[in-house]
């Protein structure tokens, strides 16, 4: 499963496509990602900070992303003030959003 920290229209190769964001708790994301991870979360603090807060090694990698039906993601939102170089908790007032992206063909 692809583990995003982001998400763009560009990753869609695709059209008509749906793309469906279903806000989820961290016990569910982690339940997801414990049989496959495939990191596409291209900034290395981040990937410290979903490292600590999933209790898994999160790689940093700018891997371009293609999502295509019927592929489905994690994305790791983040919100708040801009992370301070090397860290690796978040911030007082940040938090990390989570979704499960899936990409469904249009009928």
């Amino acid at each position: 499963m692809f583990l995003l920290n982001a998400f763009s229209v560009n990753m869609i190769l695709e059209s008509p496509v749906k793309v469906r964001f279903e806000r989820i708790p961290l016990d569910e994301v982690v339940e997801h990602l414990r049989d496959a991870l495939v990191s596409a979360v291209g900034h290395a603090d981040t990937a410290a900070v979903l490292t600590k807060l999933l209790g898994m090694h999160v790689e940093c990698n700018r891997y371009n992303i293609v999502l295509r039906p019927p592929d489905v993601a994690i994305l790791g939102q983040y919100t708040g003030p801009r992370l301070p170089e090397g860290a690796t908790t978040l911030p007082e007032g940040a938090e990390i959003r989570w979704y499960l992206v899936s990409v469904e063909r249009c009928l």
